[in-house]
């Protein structure tokens, strides 16, 4: 039996909390830009799923995992004037590695929220299609071709920049 699995047969598989606790704080820090402020976070989203009766019944519950995060950096993101993102560049990089991560970066901007934010929770926090399909409410087949949309443009924008 994995630690995600129940005692009882045909009992719903519950994800891992360990494994997601890294996924869960890589998202609140892409979104907020704060390192303590996104562990904070991170742990108030696993306090909240815990304490929460709805979690224990959530037919997906990575998407309400998903979903706790999302709101309470939507909060916190309100609480909060934008910031500037730093001018220096934080240890040494080749000059082709430099216009890559700017390239990429200025890619990324173009995108909307929530283009940028699908992006990270399928490509970096890997999640699920089905657990990113209920946490917005669409099919797997429609957020199947939103994610290609956005890697085209993606693609699109890179390669434009590319001499």
């Amino acid at each position: 039996m994995t630690p995600t699995q129940t005692g009882k047969e045909g009992d719903r598989v519950q994800p891992d909390l360990e494994e997601q606790y890294d996924k869960i704080y890589r998202y609140c820090y892409y979104r907020l830009k704060d390192a303590h402020l996104a562990e904070d976070l991170t742990q108030e989203t696993f306090l909240r799923c815990l304490e929460s009766d709805s979690y224990a019944d959530a037919e997906q519950p990575l998407a309400f995992l998903y979903t706790v995060a999302r709101n309470l950096c939507v909060d916190e993101f309100r609480k909060k004037k934008p910031q500037e993102l730093p001018e220096g560049l934080q240890g040494e990089a080749t000059e082709e590695r430099l216009v890559g991560e700017i390239t990429l970066r200025m890619a990324l901007e173009e995108l909307t929220d929530r283009e940028r934010e699908l992006v990270l929770l399928r490509y970096v926090n890997e999640v699920p299609a089905a657990a990113l399909a209920k946490l917005y409410g669409v099919s797997r087949f429609s957020l199947y071709r939103e994610t290609k949309g956005i890697l085209k443009k993606l693609e699109r924008r890179i390669s434009d920049e590319r001499p």
